[in-house]
Protein backbone atom coordinates (compact mmCIF):
# COMPACT_ATOMS: atom_id res chain seq x y z
CA UNK A 1 0.00 0.00 0.00
CA UNK A 2 1.19 3.43 -0.77
CA UNK A 3 -1.60 5.32 -0.29
CA UNK A 4 -5.77 4.74 0.48
CA UNK A 5 -8.63 6.19 0.57
CA UNK A 6 -10.13 3.29 2.57
CA UNK A 7 -11.12 4.71 5.87
CA UNK A 8 -11.63 1.74 7.73
CA UNK A 9 -8.38 0.16 7.97
CA UNK A 10 -6.51 3.91 7.66
CA UNK A 11 -8.39 5.16 10.76
CA UNK A 12 -7.48 1.87 12.45
CA UNK A 13 -3.91 2.78 12.01
CA UNK A 14 -4.47 6.32 13.09
CA UNK A 15 -5.64 5.07 16.12
CA UNK A 16 -2.49 2.70 16.70
CA UNK A 17 -0.15 5.25 16.39
CA UNK A 18 -1.84 8.03 18.08
CA UNK A 19 -2.68 5.97 21.07
CA UNK A 20 1.29 5.97 21.60
CA UNK A 21 1.89 9.43 20.69
CA UNK A 22 3.82 11.48 23.66
CA UNK A 23 5.38 14.36 21.67
CA UNK A 24 3.48 16.36 18.95
CA UNK A 25 4.82 19.05 17.00
CA UNK A 26 2.10 21.47 15.73
CA UNK A 27 2.60 23.74 12.33
CA UNK A 28 0.24 26.63 11.49
CA UNK A 29 0.96 28.55 8.50
CA UNK A 30 0.11 31.68 7.55
CA UNK A 31 -2.67 31.00 5.30
CA UNK A 32 -4.79 29.51 8.08
CA UNK A 33 -3.97 32.58 10.77
CA UNK A 34 -4.17 35.10 8.61
CA UNK A 35 -7.38 36.95 7.78
CA UNK A 36 -8.93 40.19 5.82
CA UNK A 37 -7.52 42.39 8.71
CA UNK A 38 -4.36 40.73 9.60
CA UNK A 39 -4.20 37.98 12.37
CA UNK A 40 -7.32 35.44 12.88
CA UNK A 41 -8.06 35.91 16.59
CA UNK A 42 -11.04 33.32 16.35
CA UNK A 43 -8.00 31.08 15.03
CA UNK A 44 -5.63 31.50 16.83
CA UNK A 45 -7.96 30.90 19.87
CA UNK A 46 -9.06 27.41 18.53
CA UNK A 47 -5.84 26.73 17.96
CA UNK A 48 -5.03 27.61 21.73
CA UNK A 49 -7.31 24.97 22.57
CA UNK A 50 -6.60 22.37 20.64
CA UNK A 51 -3.16 22.60 22.34
CA UNK A 52 -5.08 22.82 25.68
CA UNK A 53 -6.68 20.04 24.80
CA UNK A 54 -3.16 17.84 24.30
CA UNK A 55 -1.83 19.31 26.98
CA UNK A 56 -4.49 18.16 29.26
CA UNK A 57 -3.86 14.66 27.77
CA UNK A 58 -0.26 14.49 29.02
CA UNK A 59 1.51 15.27 25.93
CA UNK A 60 4.13 17.45 25.22
CA UNK A 61 3.89 20.50 22.83
CA UNK A 62 5.67 22.54 20.12
CA UNK A 63 4.22 25.19 18.14
CA UNK A 64 5.42 26.17 14.64
CA UNK A 65 3.86 29.22 14.15
CA UNK A 66 3.90 31.54 10.54
CA UNK A 67 2.35 34.79 11.28
CA UNK A 68 5.23 37.44 11.92
CA UNK A 69 4.91 39.23 8.42
CA UNK A 70 0.78 39.10 8.32
CA UNK A 71 0.81 40.71 11.87
CA UNK A 72 3.30 43.46 10.85
CA UNK A 73 1.44 44.38 7.51
CA UNK A 74 -1.39 44.98 10.32
CA UNK A 75 0.58 47.18 12.71
CA UNK A 76 2.26 48.85 9.84
CA UNK A 77 -1.17 49.54 7.87
CA UNK A 78 0.26 47.81 4.62
CA UNK A 79 -2.36 46.00 2.79
CA UNK A 80 -1.83 42.04 3.58
CA UNK A 81 -1.96 40.68 0.06
CA UNK A 82 1.16 43.37 -0.85
CA UNK A 83 4.27 41.90 -2.02
CA UNK A 84 6.95 42.80 0.28
CA UNK A 85 11.07 43.24 -1.32
CA UNK A 86 13.32 40.97 1.12
CA UNK A 87 14.31 44.13 3.30
CA UNK A 88 10.90 44.97 3.53
CA UNK A 89 9.49 41.73 4.69
CA UNK A 90 12.82 41.88 7.22
CA UNK A 91 11.31 45.04 8.62
CA UNK A 92 7.57 43.93 8.78
CA UNK A 93 8.37 40.88 10.63
CA UNK A 94 10.82 42.61 12.86
CA UNK A 95 7.48 44.75 13.88
CA UNK A 96 4.48 41.76 13.47
CA UNK A 97 7.32 38.63 16.10
CA UNK A 98 6.71 40.90 18.99
CA UNK A 99 3.20 41.30 17.99
CA UNK A 100 2.29 37.58 17.36
CA UNK A 101 3.93 36.78 20.72
CA UNK A 102 2.49 39.05 22.53
CA UNK A 103 -1.23 37.83 21.24
CA UNK A 104 0.02 34.07 21.77
CA UNK A 105 0.91 35.03 25.32
CA UNK A 106 -2.22 36.41 26.12
CA UNK A 107 -4.66 33.37 24.84
CA UNK A 108 -2.15 30.87 26.19
CA UNK A 109 -1.81 32.81 29.55
CA UNK A 110 -5.71 32.92 30.00
CA UNK A 111 -5.71 28.80 29.68
CA UNK A 112 -3.05 28.75 32.27
CA UNK A 113 0.01 27.84 30.38
CA UNK A 114 2.93 29.70 29.88
CA UNK A 115 4.97 30.22 26.29
CA UNK A 116 8.48 30.67 25.21
CA UNK A 117 9.58 32.48 21.43
CA UNK A 118 12.33 30.60 19.24
CA UNK A 119 13.60 32.02 16.57
CA UNK A 120 16.19 30.19 14.06
CA UNK A 121 17.55 30.19 10.89
CA UNK A 122 18.85 27.21 8.27
CA UNK A 123 22.49 27.99 9.56
CA UNK A 124 21.33 26.70 13.24
CA UNK A 125 20.26 23.41 12.13
CA UNK A 126 23.01 23.06 9.67
CA UNK A 127 26.03 23.12 12.32
CA UNK A 128 25.96 20.09 14.58
CA UNK A 129 26.82 22.07 17.22
CA UNK A 130 24.36 24.55 17.32
CA UNK A 131 22.06 21.99 16.15
CA UNK A 132 22.03 20.17 19.49
CA UNK A 133 22.23 23.25 21.64
CA UNK A 134 18.97 24.05 19.70
CA UNK A 135 17.22 20.43 20.39
CA UNK A 136 18.96 21.03 24.40
CA UNK A 137 16.89 24.81 25.00
CA UNK A 138 13.52 22.94 23.46
CA UNK A 139 13.63 19.83 25.69
CA UNK A 140 14.08 22.35 28.70
CA UNK A 141 11.49 24.23 27.73
CA UNK A 142 9.24 21.42 27.94
CA UNK A 143 10.65 19.96 30.72
CA UNK A 144 9.53 23.17 32.59
CA UNK A 145 5.89 22.83 30.80
CA UNK A 146 6.44 25.49 28.73
CA UNK A 147 5.46 25.67 25.65
CA UNK A 148 7.83 26.86 22.73
CA UNK A 149 6.61 28.63 19.88
CA UNK A 150 9.01 28.44 17.01
CA UNK A 151 9.32 30.76 13.94
CA UNK A 152 12.05 31.27 11.34
CA UNK A 153 13.76 34.57 12.06
CA UNK A 154 12.46 36.50 8.91
CA UNK A 155 14.45 39.36 10.12
CA UNK A 156 17.65 38.50 9.43
CA UNK A 157 17.54 35.19 7.19
CA UNK A 158 18.42 35.87 3.59
CA UNK A 159 17.96 32.64 0.79
CA UNK A 160 20.96 30.59 2.07
CA UNK A 161 20.04 30.72 5.69
CA UNK A 162 16.01 30.30 5.13
CA UNK A 163 14.74 26.94 5.56
CA UNK A 164 12.11 27.63 2.30
CA UNK A 165 8.77 27.35 4.56
CA UNK A 166 7.48 26.55 8.22
CA UNK A 167 6.51 22.94 6.42
CA UNK A 168 10.17 22.02 6.38
CA UNK A 169 11.24 23.80 9.38
CA UNK A 170 8.28 22.10 11.54
CA UNK A 171 9.19 18.52 9.94
CA UNK A 172 13.00 19.83 11.11
CA UNK A 173 11.61 20.38 14.20
CA UNK A 174 10.24 17.15 14.87
CA UNK A 175 13.39 15.01 14.46
CA UNK A 176 15.68 17.24 16.36
CA UNK A 177 13.47 16.52 19.22
CA UNK A 178 12.56 13.30 17.92
CA UNK A 179 8.67 13.90 18.66
CA UNK A 180 6.22 11.34 17.48
CA UNK A 181 3.56 12.73 15.99
CA UNK A 182 4.00 16.00 13.51
CA UNK A 183 0.71 17.77 12.63
CA UNK A 184 0.80 20.12 9.76
CA UNK A 185 -2.68 22.52 9.41
CA UNK A 186 -3.66 24.53 6.66
CA UNK A 187 -6.10 25.91 4.26
CA UNK A 188 -6.87 22.75 2.47
CA UNK A 189 -8.50 19.49 4.11
CA UNK A 190 -6.01 17.14 3.49
CA UNK A 191 -4.17 15.44 0.28
CA UNK A 192 -6.51 14.41 -2.34
CA UNK A 193 -6.03 11.91 -5.75
CA UNK A 194 -6.38 15.11 -7.85
CA UNK A 195 -7.55 18.87 -7.50
CA UNK A 196 -10.71 18.64 -6.11
CA UNK A 197 -11.43 22.46 -7.79
CA UNK A 198 -10.96 20.98 -11.33
CA UNK A 199 -11.20 17.58 -10.64
CA UNK A 200 -15.00 16.66 -9.51
CA UNK A 201 -13.64 12.76 -9.41
CA UNK A 202 -10.95 13.56 -6.69
CA UNK A 203 -11.28 11.85 -3.78
CA UNK A 204 -9.70 12.61 -0.02
CA UNK A 205 -6.32 10.47 0.89
CA UNK A 206 -6.89 8.66 4.35
CA UNK A 207 -3.44 7.22 4.12
CA UNK A 208 0.16 7.20 3.03
CA UNK A 209 1.84 4.27 3.61
CA UNK A 210 5.16 6.26 1.77
CA UNK A 211 5.68 9.13 -0.22
CA UNK A 212 6.26 8.26 -3.68
CA UNK A 213 6.48 10.04 -6.85
CA UNK A 214 2.37 9.05 -7.18
CA UNK A 215 2.07 10.78 -4.00
CA UNK A 216 3.83 13.79 -5.21
CA UNK A 217 1.64 14.13 -8.28
CA UNK A 218 -1.08 13.73 -6.48
CA UNK A 219 0.37 17.16 -4.59
CA UNK A 220 0.37 19.67 -7.06
CA UNK A 221 2.24 22.93 -7.08
CA UNK A 222 -0.41 25.24 -6.08
CA UNK A 223 1.39 27.98 -3.27
CA UNK A 224 -1.64 30.69 -2.09
CA UNK A 225 -1.25 34.11 -1.64
CA UNK A 226 0.09 33.97 1.63
CA UNK A 227 2.20 30.55 2.22
CA UNK A 228 5.35 30.43 0.87
CA UNK A 229 4.56 26.21 0.71
CA UNK A 230 2.21 24.40 -1.31
CA UNK A 231 0.91 20.57 -1.09
CA UNK A 232 4.30 19.48 -1.93
CA UNK A 233 6.18 21.01 0.70
CA UNK A 234 3.67 19.55 3.50
CA UNK A 235 4.36 15.81 1.99
CA UNK A 236 7.94 16.47 1.66
CA UNK A 237 7.96 17.54 5.03
CA UNK A 238 6.01 14.37 5.80
CA UNK A 239 8.39 12.21 4.07
CA UNK A 240 11.04 13.77 6.33
CA UNK A 241 9.26 12.74 9.32
CA UNK A 242 8.84 9.67 8.19
CA UNK A 243 12.47 8.51 7.76
CA UNK A 244 12.92 9.33 11.47
CA UNK A 245 10.30 6.88 12.20
CA UNK A 246 7.16 9.73 13.15
CA UNK A 247 3.68 10.17 11.99
CA UNK A 248 2.23 13.14 10.36
CA UNK A 249 -0.76 14.59 9.68
CA UNK A 250 -2.11 17.20 7.26
CA UNK A 251 -5.47 19.05 7.66
CA UNK A 252 -7.59 22.31 8.13
CA UNK A 253 -6.13 24.59 10.67
CA UNK A 254 -9.72 26.51 10.40
CA UNK A 255 -12.20 23.30 10.98
CA UNK A 256 -13.01 23.85 14.74
CA UNK A 257 -11.17 21.27 17.24
CA UNK A 258 -9.25 20.03 14.38
CA UNK A 259 -7.05 18.08 16.51
CA UNK A 260 -9.39 17.34 19.36
CA UNK A 261 -11.22 15.05 16.16
CA UNK A 262 -7.84 13.91 14.94
CA UNK A 263 -7.57 12.00 18.40
CA UNK A 264 -11.02 10.59 18.28
CA UNK A 265 -10.19 9.65 15.16
CA UNK A 266 -12.37 11.26 13.31
CA UNK A 267 -12.75 11.47 9.34
CA UNK A 268 -10.88 14.05 8.60
CA UNK A 269 -7.40 15.28 6.86
CA UNK A 270 -4.72 13.01 5.55
CA UNK A 271 -2.41 10.48 8.16
CA UNK A 272 1.50 9.31 7.06
CA UNK A 273 3.04 6.39 8.53
CA UNK A 274 6.40 6.05 9.56
CA UNK A 275 8.79 4.10 7.62
CA UNK A 276 9.58 0.72 8.91
CA UNK A 277 13.78 1.54 9.07
CA UNK A 278 14.30 4.52 11.24
CA UNK A 279 17.07 6.50 9.89
CA UNK A 280 19.84 7.62 11.89
CA UNK A 281 19.79 10.86 13.88
CA UNK A 282 22.86 12.06 12.09
CA UNK A 283 22.39 10.83 8.85
CA UNK A 284 18.85 12.22 8.67
CA UNK A 285 21.12 15.33 9.69
CA UNK A 286 22.95 14.42 6.65
CA UNK A 287 20.32 13.63 4.36
CA UNK A 288 17.74 16.78 5.57
CA UNK A 289 19.32 19.67 7.33
CA UNK A 290 22.59 20.09 5.20
CA UNK A 291 22.47 21.54 2.05
CA UNK A 292 24.60 20.21 -0.87
CA UNK A 293 27.61 22.15 -1.88
CA UNK A 294 28.28 20.34 -5.10
CA UNK A 295 27.72 17.47 -7.01
CA UNK A 296 29.41 13.53 -8.13
CA UNK A 297 28.23 11.79 -11.04
CA UNK A 298 28.96 8.37 -10.79
CA UNK A 299 29.56 5.43 -13.04
CA UNK A 300 27.16 2.49 -13.10
CA UNK A 301 29.64 0.39 -10.68
CA UNK A 302 30.36 2.77 -8.51
CA UNK A 303 26.22 3.16 -7.82
CA UNK A 304 25.96 -0.72 -7.45
CA UNK A 305 28.15 -0.55 -4.81
CA UNK A 306 26.38 2.41 -2.80
CA UNK A 307 22.98 1.26 -3.56
CA UNK A 308 22.72 -2.52 -3.44
CA UNK A 309 26.69 -2.86 -1.51
CA UNK A 310 26.09 -0.50 0.80
CA UNK A 311 29.82 0.57 0.28
CA UNK A 312 31.63 3.89 0.83
CA UNK A 313 32.66 6.02 -2.19
CA UNK A 314 35.96 5.58 -3.78
CA UNK A 315 37.55 7.76 -6.56
CA UNK A 316 37.81 5.21 -9.09
CA UNK A 317 34.00 5.57 -9.32
CA UNK A 318 33.45 8.99 -10.22
CA UNK A 319 33.10 10.73 -13.75
CA UNK A 320 32.29 14.14 -13.08
CA UNK A 321 32.81 16.35 -10.20
CA UNK A 322 30.23 19.74 -10.24
CA UNK A 323 30.57 22.92 -8.01
CA UNK A 324 33.51 24.81 -6.04
CA UNK A 325 33.61 22.62 -2.15
CA UNK A 326 35.57 22.11 0.41
CA UNK A 327 36.34 18.93 2.59
CA UNK A 328 33.73 17.97 4.99
CA UNK A 329 31.38 20.04 2.29
CA UNK A 330 27.92 17.77 2.04
CA UNK A 331 27.63 16.66 -1.93
CA UNK A 332 25.65 14.57 -3.74
CA UNK A 333 25.90 11.47 -5.81
CA UNK A 334 24.43 11.63 -9.03
CA UNK A 335 23.87 8.59 -11.66
CA UNK A 336 25.04 9.29 -15.48
CA UNK A 337 21.13 10.21 -15.63
CA UNK A 338 21.65 12.95 -12.99
CA UNK A 339 19.53 10.80 -10.60
CA UNK A 340 20.25 11.78 -7.19
CA UNK A 341 20.93 8.54 -5.39
CA UNK A 342 23.21 9.68 -2.54
CA UNK A 343 24.28 12.65 -0.31
CA UNK A 344 26.98 12.98 2.25
CA UNK A 345 30.56 14.24 3.43
CA UNK A 346 33.09 14.86 1.31
CA UNK A 347 36.85 13.74 2.80
CA UNK A 348 38.35 16.11 -0.11
CA UNK A 349 37.53 19.12 -1.96
CA UNK A 350 36.33 19.30 -5.10
CA UNK A 351 39.87 20.35 -6.94
CA UNK A 352 41.46 18.26 -5.36
CA UNK A 353 38.91 15.54 -6.55
CA UNK A 354 39.00 16.30 -10.41
CA UNK A 355 42.57 15.56 -9.87
CA UNK A 356 41.65 11.95 -8.43
CA UNK A 357 38.82 11.26 -10.13
CA UNK A 358 38.55 7.92 -11.69
CA UNK A 359 41.99 6.71 -10.25
CA UNK A 360 42.41 3.84 -7.72
CA UNK A 361 43.09 4.52 -4.01
CA UNK A 362 46.31 3.19 -4.09
CA UNK A 363 47.12 6.33 -6.93
CA UNK A 364 45.73 9.08 -4.69
CA UNK A 365 48.97 10.10 -2.68
CA UNK A 366 51.01 10.01 -6.12
CA UNK A 367 48.83 12.46 -7.14
CA UNK A 368 47.61 14.98 -4.91
CA UNK A 369 51.02 14.30 -2.55
CA UNK A 370 48.99 13.16 0.38
CA UNK A 371 46.17 10.46 1.33
CA UNK A 372 44.04 11.63 4.35
CA UNK A 373 41.28 8.65 3.10
CA UNK A 374 40.99 5.67 0.76
CA UNK A 375 37.23 6.87 0.50
CA UNK A 376 35.50 9.93 -0.81
CA UNK A 377 32.48 9.42 1.21
CA UNK A 378 32.76 7.06 3.78
CA UNK A 379 29.21 4.96 3.97
CA UNK A 380 29.14 5.79 7.63
CA UNK A 381 28.75 9.81 6.54
CA UNK A 382 26.61 8.73 3.28
CA UNK A 383 23.23 8.20 2.73
CA UNK A 384 21.50 6.67 0.14
CA UNK A 385 18.19 8.12 -1.39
Amino acid sequence: MTFQVNKEEGFALRKSYLGKSRRVVVKVGSAVLTGADGLNMSVMQNLAKDISFLLKSGKEVILVSSGAVAAGKKRLGLQINRKLELREKQGTAAVGQSRLMRFYEDIFDSLGYKVAQVLLTHDDLSNRNRYLNVRNTILTLLEWKIIPIINENDTVSVEELRFGDNDTLGALITNVIEADLFICLTDVDGLYTGNPHENPAARPVCTVAKVDKNVEAMAGNVVGALGTGGMQSKIQAARMVSARGGCSFIGSGREQDIIQQLFAFRSVGTFFLPQAEKMQSRKHWIAYVLRPKGELVLDKGACKALIKGGKSLLPSGILEIRGNFKVGAPVQCLDEKGNVIATGLSNYSANDLSKIKGLKTGDIEMTLGYKDSDEVIHRDNLVVL
